[in-house]
């Protein structure tokens, strides 16, 4: 026999394209080939998956790390050791605090990277919203087990923060900043928000007045009708409030743009998002959580610190309390101050109060009326009295349209007095101390 090419030649007369080597070297190539194109699905799912840890690890970092008020983070876990280690409720109330400080602002971080996604408005509602999510726990945490001023005082003290020392502070700071020009705002948005206030104070004020005024039909009970009857108004009210400024009414909340002395950024300054938005919905899910197991631990605690640290309970409830919840919109509203962006810090600080105001606080007395807890809006004349003086300190701070560090100012004394005010007064149910 003769070589492969000998007998190639003598079936066909047509030139060889190629040798028998290169006809190997062909084969050989394509069972070479074939095994990587078999393993590339396999390369690509590793490269996802080490893309998704590096995605997470990356998440962690900014949320759990990157910020400053993170190293308060592990004094949650040590107020749960100590609850059960030595039952001091004075120090177990007071690590509670420092543990939730941090999990509300980085509630507040989270909304914040969500807006991104959602829109000026969406976002800042969202905000609001998740910003008074430590608030909305605690009080339907207090109230499944009966403390009833608890619930009432804690709201109240957010609502007074919020307009007093979360605004002033804002206001402070950007005077500061901004000193040599006056802030603006938005003031018809800023008057909208003022008349809902003044509503809620309605809704707080008459069954408070009826039942001081003993002028009640049946004793005890209309006080409770009327409440639960004005709580769902006030939720009504509520509702087609985010429809007028969602939907109906939206450029009302645009950011004003005259020729004042507004600052218009240039869209090289805006800032990009540092999560994704599913990122953000998880973190806002898990801190929720975290929140709310420590929050049990706090309310626990509140009459055993009070005991031990020898201070009124209206006093922890009014003022401590609101002042950890609110450690979100306190650093939104001071952020967005020193970048002159008024609106936001309007959104957030009134827009956190109203909502507490118009929608948690009837919440919370529709959630204990199907839990068969008498909570209503009776919150005594001294709390009532101070809301109704607070509403309108701020609704005439409001009414030009601008800031300066002096009004700041104003609103932090403000807030000083009715501090020191709740430190002297005794809350009395029934003619008790309570």
């Amino acid at each position: 026999m003769g070589s492969i090419e000998e007998n190639i030649d003598l079936e066909s007369d047509e030139e060889i394209p190629f040798s028998s080597s290169q006809a190997t070297d062909k084969l050989q190539n394509f069972h070479f080939e074939t095994p990587r194109s078999i393993l590339e699905p396999n390369i690509s799912s590793s490269w996802a998956s080490n893309n998704l840890g590096n995605s997470l690890i990356r998440s962690i970092y900014i949320v759990l790390i990157k910020a400053k008020i993170n190293v308060l983070l592990p004094f949650g876990p040590l107020a749960i050791l100590l609850h059960y280690l030595t039952g001091k409720h004075g120090w177990v109330f007071f690590f509670t605090l420092l543990g939730i400080t941090p999990l509300a602002e980085r509630l507040g971080y989270a909304t914040e990277q969500l807006a991104f996604f959602t829109g000026p408005t969406v976002g800042g509602l969202l905000n609001a919203t998740f910003g008074n999510a430590t608030e909305m726990i605690i009080s339907i945490y207090a109230l499944k087990h009966g403390m009833i001023r608890v619930v009432q005082q804690s709201l109240l003290g957010s609502i007074l923060s919020n307009m007093l020392l979360v605004l002033g502070c804002a206001f402070f700071t950007g005077g500061i900043i901004h000193y040599k020009k006056v802030q603006y705002f938005n003031k018809a948005a800023a008057l909208v928000n003022s008349g809902l206030l003044l509503m809620a104070v309605m809704g707080l004020l008459f069954p408070a007045v009826l039942h001081f005024t003993g002028t009640e039909v049946h004793f005890g009970k209309s006080e409770l009708a009327l409440s639960r009857f004005s709580s769902c108004i006030m939720l009504v009210a509520y509702a087609s409030y985010l429809f007028f400024q969602l939907k109906s009414q939206p450029n009302l909340y645009n950011a004003i743009d005259d020729d004042r002395e507004c600052v218009v950024e240039d869209s090289e300054d805006e800032e990009a998002p540092e999560i994704t938005m599913w990122e953000a919905i998880g973190w806002l899910f898990i801190l929720t959580l975290w929140v709310s197991l420590l929050s049990g631990y706090l309310v626990d605690t509140i009459q055993g610190a009070s005991d031990s640290w020898n201070m009124p309970v209206s006093f922890i409830s009014v003022i401590l309390l609101p002042i950890v919840g609110n450690a979100a919109e306190h650093a939104s509203a001071i952020m967005f101050a020193m970048k002159d962006k008024l609106d936001i810090t309007l959104g957030v600080a009134i827009g956190s109060s109203t909502q507490i105001s118009m929608f948690v606080i009837p919440f919370c007395v529709v959630i204990g009326w199907f839990m068969g807890q008498p909570m209503d809006l009776n919150f005594q004349l001294f709390e009532t009295a101070t809301l109704f003086i607070t509403v309108l300190v701020v609704a005439f701070m409001l009414q030009d349209g601008t800031s300066n560090y002096f009004k700041g100012l104003m609103l932090i004394l403000s807030y000083l007095i009715v501090a020191a005010s709740f430190f002297v007064h005794v809350d009395k149910i029934n003619g008790e101390s309570w």
